[in-house]
């Protein structure tokens, strides 16, 4: 199998006993392209992933990365790949620049760790031990270390899990960078704005088999509703008058809190106020927002995209 894809793959399986984790999974990245794998914990990226990278062992299926298999072109593809972890492990007595300085010893080529460190912003933290780093500042170290060999494909498991919001769009800003480089990038995430604002293309990944693939723009775009509604009632809306709401699909109820797709933002809102008011109810919340990936995911498995 010859490819000129960046990472390819075909019939990909993987299986833990009775637990079938990776089942039948094709996929394709081309040069240049971030492409994202987006599901809920348990459903197969990581597997996945780890396949991809060469650090686990597929039962069947082939696997082609930069036109070499991991059989027989193992070591000059060690050389070619960065990989950030889901979960990185370095040594606390270590200093940030030590640990850089190792990995980039790895290598029979590669960037400089004072040119890691500036271009992961972590100057600051040249000689502070690893040990007493943020959660941030060791996940932006995961990811220098990743890029010490001045890699061709840059793979992150989980990237910004566990971040909060300045961090993972401080992250979003170093990967986006080795993208404008001329990189690869094939991420797993169970953030939907995180696939959206840095994917070219998804695939949406369950129970190890791809359901659904494409730019993130066209994955929305083949909901048959669009925009989603959600509302509040004292008492709650009965299912029937949800149901009755012009272009409605999915509704979903949590306690009061109705979630409702609609086709027609115009046309929904004045049915649902006289709806409640005829039934006499009292509205207690009303927003609207435009459909997400993780909408997409609902509407293609029927459970939400956090779920175990």
């Amino acid at each position: 199998m010859q490819s000129s894809f960046a990472i390819e793959c075909r019939g990909l399986t993987k299986r833990y006993g009775p637990v079938t984790a990776v089942d039948g999974l094709d996929l394709a990245v081309s040069p240049g392209e971030c492409f994202g794998l987006l599901g809920p914990n348990g459903a197969g990226k990581t597997t996945t992933i780890e396949i991809l990278e060469g650090l686990n062992r597929p039962d069947s299926g082939e696997v082609i990365v930069l036109g070499r298999r991991w059989r027989s072109h193992e070591p000059e593809l060690r050389e070619r790949l960065g990989v950030s972890l889901q979960e990185s492990r370095f040594l606390d007595k270590l200093t940030v620049f030590e640990t850089l300085r190792l990995f980039r010893s790895f290598y029979r080529e590669g960037r400089d760790p004072e040119a890691a460190l500036r271009d992961l912003s972590l100057e600051e933290k040249r000689d502070a031990r690893v040990g007493k780093l943020s959660g941030g500042q060791r996940q932006r170290l995961a990811v220098a270390c990743a890029l010490t060999g001045n890699p061709e494909i840059l793979f992150l498991d989980e990237p910004t899990t566990g971040l909060d919001p300045q961090s993972r769009r401080q992250l979003w800003d170093h990967i986006r960078a080795f993208r404008e480089r001329g990189g690869t990038v094939l991420l797993t995430t169970h953030y939907m704005e995180e696939a959206e604002r840095l994917c070219d293309r998804v695939a949406i990944v369950d129970h190890g088999r791809i359901i659904g693939a494409g730019t993130p723009a066209e994955l929305i775009g083949r909901l048959h509703a669009p925009h989603i509604l959600e509302f509040s009632s004292d008492p709650p809306a009965s299912p029937d008058l949800v149901a009755a709401i012009p272009g409605a699909l999915d509704p979903r109820q949590r306690g009061s809190h109705w979630t409702v797709s609609v086709s027609s933002l115009v046309e929904a809102i004045p049915a649902l106020l006289l709806a409640l008011e005829c039934s006499g109810a009292r509205l207690e919340e009303l927003s609207t927002r435009r459909a997400m990936l993780e909408d997409v995911f609902l509407a293609l498995t029927g459970r939400e995209l956090r779920d175990e």
